[in-house]
């Protein structure tokens, strides 16, 4: 009989929150033949799925400030329409048993150095990746948007990094401090959200020197997603466009992070990072984020485009996407978790720009369009080992 091949874990930062928690749900109800995968890309009828760790064989753990049982934030979820209450019950097991392996995160001021934070964050990771006895852990920050880190020196340099995370407690933002514990525990990282995370040199240098592979940042679920269907179509028939302009209405956790103008910009430089490069032209328009907190989970984008055709006959176009962010985030972190282990797997390292189809502003990838991108990760699925 064949050897059962090893289990791969997923280390969710900010793991008890909406996103997270649609995660773990979502993954025990496909394990147990409770739903169907919509909406996760790996699970399509034909896509490559030789080289990708089964659905079934996740683990999942995390860090988050919070202390909201999982069972207890399912049913929050459950009450406003994010999934229905039937899957309760039956997966109630499975969300305490990943609520028991999520430990406490960084609370964010202290006077210690942060090299001690980030050897307490590692070894939460390589003990539950020796505890569950695990080929891999991945790590995803799924927790709440950062406001754009201010540069430092250090963000430049390894060794000067090292050197000043011995010594002061301010060096990295939170999100990028997570990214650096993960690397230090050889784990694989994913930056779902448009936070700081990973993208800075001197952490890309760190992930050469360890050989490992990294993915972001800032999964596109809505707004951006149309846009990256819609912008090639202009530019594919000619047709000349003059303004684009959008406003959010976010409710729930990420409409109150995003209140803060801080965090929205870096929100707002994400979902405007590619429309010039598919439009072949920067363009006038501005996006807006409002927080309705009536809206909960819900998320409604109102986009406007204002555009030229023959003669120069001005014409619009307007779109209205809602959905629920949670329910589309969550079968997408399972895409990338199996993507990036495979990638793990197969000895890549650096940033994995195939894997840009899933993100507003992807790293190592010049190419915005979906349709383009979409045939990238095809091709990389096929082979996550080769150059893509």
């Amino acid at each position: 009989m064949p050897a059962t091949p090893p289990r791969t874990g997923v280390w969710l930062i900010g793991a008890r929150g909406s996103v997270a928690t649609t995660t773990v749900l979502g993954a025990a109800a496909l394990r147990a033949g409770l739903a169907e995968p919509t909406g996760c890309v790996t699970e399509q009828h034909g896509f490559p799925q030789e080289h990708l760790p089964p659905l079934g064989s996740l683990v999942f753990g995390g860090h988050d400030i919070t202390d909201t049982p999982l069972p207890k934030r399912a049913a929050e979820l459950a009450a406003s329409g994010v999934f229905p209450e039937r899957f309760l019950a039956p997966l109630e097991d499975e969300l305490a048993t990943a609520d028991r392996e999520i430990q406490p995160g960084h609370q964010g001021a202290t006077t210690a150095p942060q090299a001690r934070t980030a050897d307490a964050l590692s070894a939460d990771l390589t003990a539950f990746r020796d505890r569950h006895r695990l080929g891999r852990v991945v790590v995803v920050n799924v927790a709440s948007t950062e406001p754009p880190a201010l540069p430092r020196p250090e963000h430049h340099d390894l060794a000067t990094l090292r050197r000043a995370l011995r010594s002061r407690p301010d060096v990295l933002p939170p999100s990028s401090l997570y990214a650096y514990a993960a690397l230090t525990a050889g784990c694989p990282y994913i930056d779902f959200t448009p936070s700081t995370g990973l993208r800075l040199p001197a952490l890309d240098q760190l992930a050469g020197e360890l050989r490992l592979p990294y993915a972001g940042s800032d999964a596109k679920t809505g707004e951006t997603l149309l846009q990256s269907v819609l912008a090639p179509m202009f530019a594919m028939r000619a047709l000349r466009v003059r303004a684009w302009s959008g406003t959010n209405l976010l409710g729930g956790g990420d409409g109150a992070t995003l209140a803060d103008p801080r965090a929205a910009l870096s929100k707002t430089s994400s979902k405007r990072s590619g429309l010039g490069r598919m439009l072949g032209r920067p363009v006038e328009g501005e996006v807006h984020i409002d927080c309705v907190p009536s809206l909960g989970e819900w998320k409604t984008a109102w986009d406007h485009i204002a555009f030229e055709g023959f003669l120069g006959t001005r014409m619009s176009a307007q779109f209205t996407w809602q959905g629920c962010d949670s329910a589309l985030a969550a079968p997408l972190v399972l895409d990338l978790v199996r993507l990036v282990a495979a990638a793990h797997a197969a000895g890549a390292s650096g940033p994995l720009g195939a894997l840009g189809f899933f993100f507003k502003d992807p790293v190592d990838c010049a190419d915005h369009g979906l349709a383009a991108q979409y045939a990238r990760l095809l091709r990389f699925a096929a082979d996550p080992g080769a150059i893509s």
